[in-house]
């Protein structure tokens, strides 16, 4: 394994968006490490007031919805534009063996050859949501080297779109044309976080049924309360494929953008970000400081069990192992 670098030599390298050096300062600030994550925090302690420049934007869907068919796509117009593109595309670990797909520098591969663009596959490592541990760090890091437009993609499971959602500026949901009856008990969810809905792949024999689906969408739309109150949630059908619709796509982006600088929510929405990070990682380091108690550590399995088995309430239970992790 590489040596690690110094704060400074980290900081230096991803100041000037030495790609190497970025791809190792990510898997620094990742590392559970005792050691590693001293130096991540002085990594970004250090590169903090180079950060917030950046566009951000999460684009979640279910599998199979062209997510990485349009980042492609997209990544490859905003370059043609002058603009500079990273790419955090979170994949799904493995319940069974742990391990990831990490297939999305592979499916993007016009954007994965281009200097000016950093896709960086991770793996979830089962964190709710679907959302890697480490991601606003590594946007951070992102946005500290200069990338105009930071993109988070992940898997639309049901929480992902909210926790995506608390750390970008602009949320896009994807969705399929139609969908199904097994659509709906998600759909409600992200329509609730979304500011953009795109229907995808909104061609050949599918432009009617893509047409249908984004009238349903826009129906379903006004009769939700949006985020806030500078911006109504807009949908969109678009092609990854044709690249139909693609250019609004951006244009919508760009236009939510300038209504959140020009009503000063932008700064605003900042500043929640970044005090709900603080408590992410508070309820985080909390959890692992009780798991790690060696008295609930003791208790833990049977006291599991016997809720299991209904020989107590979880709130008896969970109040006995508090009590426990309580003791001094």
């Amino acid at each position: 394994m590489p040596k690690r670098l110094s704060v400074a030599q980290y900081e230096q390298g991803v100041r000037k968006g030495d790609r190497s050096v970025l791809a190792r300062a990510i898997t620094l600030v990742e590392s559970r490490k005792k050691s590693d994550q001293i130096l991540a925090q002085a990594l970004l302690n250090q590169i903090l007031p180079h950060t917030g420049k950046a566009i951000r934007i999460g684009i979640s869907g279910l599998p199979g919805v062209g997510k990485s068919t349009l980042l492609d796509l997209l990544g490859m117009k905003l370059i043609e534009q002058g603009m500079s593109v990273a790419v955090l595309a979170i994949d799904p670990s493995s319940t069974l063996r742990g391990g990831s797909i990490l297939g999305d520098k592979t499916r993007m591969q016009n954007l994965s050859l281009h200097p000016n663009a950093f896709i960086r596959p991770t793996a979830s490592d089962t964190t709710l949501g679907g959302v890697a541990r480490k991601t606003r760090e590594a946007l951070f890091l992102c946005e500290a080297a200069g990338f105009d437009v930071v993109i988070v993609e992940t898997v639309g499971v049901g929480q992902s779109e909210i926790t995506v959602s608390h750390m970008v500026d602009c949320f896009v949901a994807l969705m399929l044309p139609g969908g199904g009856d097994e659509l709906q008990g998600i759909k409600k969810g992200v329509l609730e976080v979304a500011d953009i809905i795109a229907i995808n792949k909104a061609d050949a024999e599918r432009i009617p049924l893509a047409r249908a689906t984004l009238r349903e969408h826009r129906a379903a739309l006004r009769y939700l309360r949006p985020k806030n109150n500078h911006w109504k949630p807009q949908a969109i059908a678009i092609s990854a494929i044709t690249g139909s619709g693609v250019d609004d796509l951006w244009a919508l982006i760009c236009e939510h953008r300038n209504v959140l600088e020009e009503s000063h929510h932008l700064s605003l929405l900042r500043q929640t970000q970044r005090k709900r990070w603080m408590w992410d990682l508070i309820r985080e380091s909390l959890l692992e400081k009780f798991q790690q108690h060696p008295d609930v550590k003791t208790s833990l399995e049977t006291t599991e069990e016997s809720v299991a088995h209904g020989l107590q309430t979880a709130t008896t239970a969970a109040q006995t192992l508090l009590d426990l992790f309580a003791k001094k």
